[in-house]
């Protein structure tokens, strides 16, 4: 991971973003590159695999985006997160769709899924928190390393899903390892074992 020691608010972001293929977050007024490895894309590919088909099986009239991104309360932060599933019906609402792609209402977008990297911190606390406020109604933390710290996911440190469901407007937390089956609000049918992602 790479970034420019330079602090911008997140219009200047949204207006610097450059045309490529290449990921970039706004954290804290920072530009940071994000260069998953291999194992990463092959995890965020599947979730893909997996969260599309579940979604076009309930006939939901919802959509995984490429490259969207999510801009939490404030002017420091905007993340582009590894699956964003959004509501179409929702988008008409959001005043910066059209223009640059960017959620700013939790009501938009049913999940979030965060694929754990070196930045683990933010995923289990920054973003938890920024993705909490914005009302995003589940998040799923996807740490198939076991990177997390003890107080997120236990000691011995090992590869966990957690799911934050959001209820009265504070997430509570579920961890699925191993064998556990996978709940979810979001899919309720999904009946899948953690390690199916995990592994």
């Amino acid at each position: 991971m790479q970034s420019r020691l330079q602090t911008v608010g997140f219009t200047e972001f949204l207006a610097w973003y450059p045309a490529n293929d290449r990921r970039y977050e706004l954290i804290n007024g920072e530009i940071i590159e994000m260069r998953p490895t291999g194992d990463h894309e092959r995890i965020t590919a599947h979730l893909v695999r997996v969260i599309d088909r579940e979604i076009e099986r309930l006939g939901h009239d919802w959509f995984i985006p490429k490259t969207a991104c999510l801009k939490p309360a404030g002017d420091l932060d905007g993340y582009i997160p590894d699956v964003m599933v959004l509501d179409r019906q929702e988008l008409a609402g959001e005043p910066l769709w059209k223009k640059a792609s960017t959620l700013t209402q939790g009501r938009s977008t049913p999940l979030v899924v965060e694929v754990v990297s070196t930045n683990w911190h933010d995923d289990y606390a920054k973003k938890l928190d920024d993705y909490e406020a914005l009302g995003i109604g589940e998040y799923w933390i996807v740490d198939y390393r076991g990177l997390g710290g003890r107080r997120f996911i236990g000691f011995p440190k090992q590869p966990t899903l957690t799911v934050c469901t959001l209820t009265s407007g504070e997430y509570q937390l579920a961890q699925f390892r191993a064998q556990d089956i996978l709940k979810s609000s979001v899919f309720p049918e999904l009946k899948i074992p953690a390690v199916t992602i995990l592994a």
